[in-house]
């Protein structure tokens, strides 16, 4: 499996590239900004997009949504619970003083146990509300993309519209920690880290 992290826009957050080293089918997980930096990069790992996997919908996330679509016909997939930012982005940009593009609407809505497949990589959807009410976490054996559910040594933040602390933490709690503890977790910002350092070090989970 082949992963590229870029930190794009302002609030530096984490872009992912995961292709199929087989059939060069890859995902974007959350194309938040800086569209010519993504395709560049998968034109150098010579990789062709299928998805645009938006883990949530907030603008740092998504931002580069319909630049990405347009130069690639790739379909954009969001849980139906955070789609309506897709919409919107312009005034969510503006609560930070910044500006984003709206994004097309989701061609997939993506829920609690979905599989989405891509060249022979399966990723499984873990619904983990708290952050927004529609995020989502995406994990094939020994990889988990989380959005911005889980940080190393931290939590999103839950103070936006939509957020709720206590569905967060009931969201790690039940539906990420009880996976293997070896495997790497991609946030959204920030480092990677792995289950069993968040168990063991995360102040909030304790």
């Amino acid at each position: 499996m082949i992963i590229r992290k870029l930190e794009v826009g302002p609030i530096m957050a984490n872009c992912f590239i995961v292709g199929c080293e087989e059939t060069k089918q890859a995902v974007v997980i959350d194309p938040g900004d800086d569209a010519d930096r993504i395709l560049m990069a998968l034109a150098k790992a010579e990789l062709k997009v299928k998805y645009l996997i938006n883990t949530h919908g907030h603008f740092d996330h998504v931002g580069a949504n319909k630049r990405m679509k347009d130069a690639t016909a790739a379909q954009i997939a969001i849980h139906p619970d955070d789609e309506p930012m897709l919409l919107d982005l312009s005034s969510h940009a503006a609560m930070f003083g910044l500006g984003a593009e709206n994004s097309p609407p989701a061609d997939i809505h993506l829920k609690e146990s979905d599989t989405i497949t891509f060249g022979n990589i399966t990723f499984k959807v873990i619904h983990t509300p708290g952050h927004s009410p529609g995020g989502i976490c995406l994990y094939t054996p020994g990889h988990l993309f989380v959005g911005d559910t889980l940080f190393m040594g931290s939590i999103g933040r839950t103070d936006l519209p939509g957020g709720n602390y206590d569905t967060l933490i009931s969201s790690i709690k039940t539906k990420l920690l009880n996976l293997d503890e070896s495997t790497v977790v991609y946030p959204g910002h920030g480092p990677e880290t792995t289950i069993a350092n968040e168990k063991r070090m995360n102040p909030f989970l304790r």
